[in-house]
């Protein structure tokens, strides 16, 4: 199953980068999504900053703990 989710300050999740990409979806701003496949078998689609999505690789590992932005593990 997949899905798309905002990221939100409280969500906690952890699990395998399968996909990036990028896009203007308002016309005006570029927004970085990765598809992630989580440590329970589903996967998301979630924005993420264009810090982050220029230093991971598909097959690197993220974390996002309650409190915190998504981060490379």
């Amino acid at each position: 199953m997949f899905r798309s989710h905002k990221v939100g300050r409280d969500d906690a999740w952890e699990g395998i980068v399968t996909k990036k990409s990028r896009g203007m979806l308002d016309g005006s701003n570029m927004y970085h999504f990765v598809e992630v496949r989580l440590d329970d078998g589903e996967s998301v689609k979630v924005r993420i900053s264009r810090r982050l999505w220029k230093s991971i690789e598909i097959d690197d590992r993220i974390v996002k703990r309650p409190g915190a932005d998504p981060a490379r593990e």
